[in-house]
């Protein structure tokens, strides 16, 4: 597996904690015209675990690079949570929700990085 930027890295740290699953980065840096730099993409099985997630990365991002995101939406109901941290914008999804917006297959000329699931 390639080398992941260490704020990305912390990001899946975050997830892994929590044990997301289904982690992709898409790498956005080599596309003119982006909103940001990385998408990380990942699951977790139920809104409990969707937020759970979400928590943990945003403690884990302020805890190891002293980061906020600039917003955060999607927790009233914690079916998809989006966390935007300007160059990386972390997306928690429960699985059907995930499946029905497709963003994973938006970008076709990205770099994708498929992260293995922890135990």
């Amino acid at each position: 597996m390639k080398r992941l930027n260490k704020f990305v890295k912390t990001v899946v740290d975050g997830i892994q904690e929590k044990k997301g699953r289904n982690i992709r980065v898409v790498d956005l840096s080599k596309i003119d015209d982006t909103i940001c730099n990385y998408l990380v993409i990942c699951e977790g099985n139920t809104p409990t675990q969707v937020h759970a997630i979400a928590e943990s990365v945003g403690d884990m991002m302020r805890e190891k690079r002293d980061a906020r995101p600039l917003t955060v939406d999607g927790q009233r109901n914690s079916l998809w949570i989006a966390m935007d941290y300007a160059d990386i914008i972390v997306h928690v999804f429960v699985p059907e929700y995930r499946q029905f917006y497709d963003i994973d297959n938006l970008w076709e000329d990205a770099d994708l990085t498929d992260i293995p699931d922890v135990g």
